[in-house]
């Protein structure tokens, strides 16, 4: 069955994959079907940087339901995009045709800096449309994305090797939470950030904004457990952090609101997000709903109005 009238846009993270078809509505998507596959594709890189086991053959069998649902749709309204594992995997040159015989569409893999407009692009469309400057902040499987703007607009982006995919493997590879461990990550993540600071703190913000499944289980988590309100904030982060050292394991964290699919990847994320808010000395966090694949659908029927 054809269906004209659809777009879809695709995103192959390094956690999860996301799919969303929608239709057109004047330049707005009106959703109708949202689907997201936990593949933690980061998870597969072995350390050689190739993509290796049986999370390939769970990612080509996501893409393969993926391509079912977008069976019909003109290629040229569908946009898919890949980000940080399939930019640093060394095998991909053999794993991408893979991947996009399974979808049936071309697979688009951007940068960093494409990302992270894709990202504020998402998020300042589930936003008001103010006009003061805005932070966002998206931590991802395998890359975190910073962003200063203002209205629909990106002035500065920086992609940064910090996802919680990565750093949970790197610092919590066995689900131990140790205090030293906690620090060693966030020490980790704190040089990772050094080099951008400079400049980024040039920048001014009167509002910051969390995007991804990160940002949005944390706060879910802080929020449902009583450690504070709907914003994250430098206290709710030390309640959480000082709840998974106790804990011990990753398995023995006891928390409303944590996700089976959240669990492996939280210590990681944690860490992440508590060196950022000390490294930029954030005060608090709003978090929104809207991200890289809404970023991308928006991007899509932007150029299909001929506005991009």
């Amino acid at each position: 069955m054809q269906h004209p009238k659809q777009f879809a846009a695709v995103d192959l993270g390094s956690n999860s994959f996301r799919l969303q078809i929608a239709r057109n509505d004047h330049g707005r998507p009106h959703p109708l079907i949202t689907l997201k596959e936990t593949v933690r594709l980061a998870a597969g890189l072995n350390e050689d940087g190739h993509l290796v086991g049986a999370v390939c053959d769970e990612a080509l069998a996501a893409l393969t339901r993926f391509g079912a649902r977008l069976a019909g749709i003109p290629p040229h309204q569908v946009r898919v995009v890949a980000t940080n594992t399939f930019r640093v995997a060394a095998n991909i040159d053999d794993f991408l045709p893979r991947a996009e015989a399974a979808l049936g569409f071309p697979i688009n893999i951007i940068d960093g800096h494409e990302e992270a407009r894709l990202i504020y692009l998402g998020a300042a469309h589930s936003l008001t449309d103010a006009r003061d400057p805005r932070l966002v902040i998206d931590i991802g499987g395998g890359s975190t994305e910073i962003i200063v703007g203002r209205g629909f607009d990106a002035h500065w982006m920086a992609s940064i090797q910090l996802g919680c995919v990565t750093w949970s493997q790197r610092y919590f590879p066995d689900g131990v939470i140790l205090p030293e461990r906690m620090a060693q990550a966030e020490a980790a993540c704190r040089a990772a950030l050094a080099p951008h600071l400079d400049v980024l703190l040039r920048h001014r913000w009167e509002q910051v904004i969390g995007t991804s499944g990160t940002a949005r289980s944390l706060a879910d988590v802080v929020q449902l457990n009583g450690f504070g309100s709907s914003q994250l904030t430098p206290a709710a982060l030390a309640v959480l952090r000082q709840v998974l050292i106790e804990a011990g394991h990753v398995d023995r964290v006891q928390l409303q609101g944590l996700r089976a699919d959240r669990r492996p990847v939280l210590a990681g994320g944690l860490s992440i997000m508590a060196a950022v808010f000390e490294a930029l000395a954030l005060d608090h966090m709003d978090i929104t709903l809207g991200g890289l694949r809404d970023g991308v659908m928006y991007d899509l029927l932007a150029r299909a109005q001929g506005g991009a």
